[in-house]
């Protein structure tokens, strides 16, 4: 079956989503947060939000439209995603999201579908945008714009890292990160996993890019996530609940970070930015 191709310029419903410190707390511990983070872990002290939990209040919105693709749901992984941060993200609130598909595009093994959401709070105020590129294997060559391609953010030739942050993830990961609203089944179910090409259940792209997004926060923005501005990064390839990531980043002429992670040596995100202020 071919991608319904009339969802490009669609827009979704607007979609409310309301969440409280709990949710923040169960997102950061989803992604890696330990006791040395109590500000993101204590309802005592807010808490502070993780940037990147802006994926959370946008998912819905955006499954809603991959959902209507007409894809086999077994072919379908993350291949890029960005959030846009207009102001820190408060531990309590409601949020009104609308996606909409900005475009697919045939990469001829397979098609890329650009779904970018906009966040507003419940007084109509923007709060973060979202970016959410899917790849569709197979579903290429029918014959589309195969879009543009996106400058490769690598760092400086030869520069040592201005940052390394290296962390386990635990063989529980995905199922503690899938509690924060992706229940997609390749995550945990075995079988399905065995059915899509693995040999047992991935990681979340999305939990490899918090992880991510909280060794730039440590390391180049002083633990304030007012600081993070924008984070862009590529999936290049699986994690497994279990593997160690090793998050490096370079400092850019122009004061953003380059930012890369990987497992064993292999790049498993790459074409990480960050904008810090």
């Amino acid at each position: 079956m071919g991608l319904d191709l009339e969802l490009v310029g669609q827009r979704s419903a607007p979609m409310s989503h309301s969440y409280g410190w709990k949710d923040c707390v169960l997102y950061a511990l989803g992604v890696g947060a330990k006791l040395d983070e109590l500000d993101f872990l204590d309802d005592a002290r807010g808490p502070k939000v993780l940037p990147t939990f802006a994926v959370v209040p946008s998912f819905v919105a955006m499954g809603g439209i991959v959902a209507r693709l007409g894809a086999n749901p077994m072919m379908i992984v993350h291949g890029e995603q960005t959030i846009r941060l207009h102001r820190a993200i408060p531990p309590a609130g409601t949020f009104v999201t609308v996606a909409e598909v900005k475009g697919i595009h045939d990469k001829g093994k397979g098609a890329l579908v650009v779904v970018e959401a906009k966040t507003e709070d419940d007084h109509g105020q923007p709060v973060f945008d979202n970016v959410f590129s899917i790849f569709v294997r197979g579903a290429g060559g029918f014959g589309g714009d195969r879009g543009p391609e996106a400058a490769p953010v690598e760092p400086p030739a030869g520069a040592a890292p201005d940052f390394e942050i290296t962390e386990a993830t635990a063989p529980e990961q995905a199922a503690l990160y899938r509690l924060s609203g992706d229940y997609n089944p390749l995550h945990i179910n075995p079988g399905l996993a065995k059915m899509a090409g693995f040999d047992r259940p991935i990681l979340h792209g999305l939990c490899t890019y918090g992880f991510a997004g909280r060794a730039v926060l440590r390391a180049a923005c002083g633990g304030d996530p007012a600081r993070l501005r924008s984070f862009a990064a590529r999936f290049s390839a699986p994690v497994f609940p279990g593997d160690t990531l090793t998050t490096r980043g370079w400092k850019l002429a122009d004061g953003r970070y380059a930012v890369q992670v990987a497992v064993a040596g292999k790049t498993v995100l790459s074409n990480g930015v960050a904008e810090v202020v």
